[in-house]
């Protein structure tokens, strides 16, 4: 007991002790409106507010979850790893931050890809695990993405991917930027088969992988209120010298002025994107 609990009035004590008692983790704070909610509600309604509709992330594998038919999923391309060919270091060296993200997060790198159906429909899936270091594109991502665009065009089947990322890997250098141009020529090698792809763009959706496979897709889907662009627009403001607008570079924004199809509520994504790729198959 600190010098202060022992001065305290017993009633004051109790009163600590019993809200102590409380399970962490039990609620969660809308980063949006504040409004707080049962952690479970906010787990079962796909990490979405219901008070405000903001998305909160969720992780790939939840989102592979709530996309794809429970049947006959196949997780693909397990055994590419990174590797620290630079022998990067900055605070701590890469290859031991590797090993303490992938502990973490359970997750080999930050792209997971699947073989599955949507409805019925055989589908390749790809999807950005943000807590990954921040979801950045390094050499596997770049791999991972481009098997399964080969994948695709061998197998006949859409390519969907749902991005999450704050841009390319620095710590992976030249190596990271390099995926920029592998992944946009996987995908034109798609588009050469009139095989369509789906770009569905979660918050945050910058860098790297916005100029590159994110904005590349036949439709772009966006989820409400996400970030999307290059640089931060704080960046861009200290360049520029001028205030953006208000909305810049949200999900809504980029809408208007051409740069994404539709805004889809996460729960949504399901019915649209198959209703999609069901117009592409007819045509």
């Amino acid at each position: 007991m600190s010098w202060l609990d022992k001065i305290l009035p017993s009633r004051i004590r109790a009163s600590k002790k019993k809200q102590s008692s409380v399970p962490e983790g039990l609620w969660h704070k809308c980063s949006n409106c504040e409004a707080v909610i049962y952690r479970a509600e906010y787990e079962k309604n796909f990490n979405i507010c219901p008070k405000c509709n903001h998305h909160g992330r969720i992780s790939a594998r939840k989102r592979i979850d709530i996309f794809l038919d429970k049947n006959n999923r196949e997780e693909l391309f397990v055994n590419i790893l990174p590797k620290d060919v630079l022998n990067f270091k900055d605070k701590e060296k890469y290859k031991d931050k590797l090993s303490t993200t992938q502990e973490k997060t359970g997750e080999k790198d930050a792209l997971v890809a699947f073989k599955g159906n949507l409805k019925n429909m055989p589908v390749i899936v790809c999807c950005f695990e943000y807590s990954f270091f921040g979801g950045s594109m390094g050499s596997v991502v770049g791999e991972k993405f481009s098997r399964s665009a080969k994948l695709c065009v061998e197998t006949k089947s859409p390519l969907i991917c749902f991005s999450a990322s704050g841009g390319a890997r620095m710590q992976e250098s030249l190596f990271s930027l390099f995926q920029m141009a592998k992944t946009s020529s996987a995908l034109n090698e798609l588009a050469s088969k009139q095989l369509p792809f789906i770009s569905v763009l979660t918050d945050p959706t910058m860098g790297g992988v916005s100029a590159s496979l994110a904005m590349l897709g036949d439709i772009n889907i966006a989820e409400p209120n996400a970030l999307i662009g290059f640089a931060g627009p704080r960046v861009i403001e200290q360049t520029v010298g001028e205030k953006l607008p208000e909305g810049f570079q949200k999900s809504e924004f980029l809408k208007k002025h051409g740069s994404i199809d539709i805004i889809a509520n996460r729960m949504e994504h399901r019915s649209i994107i198959s209703n999609i790729l069901n117009t592409f198959t007819q045509n």
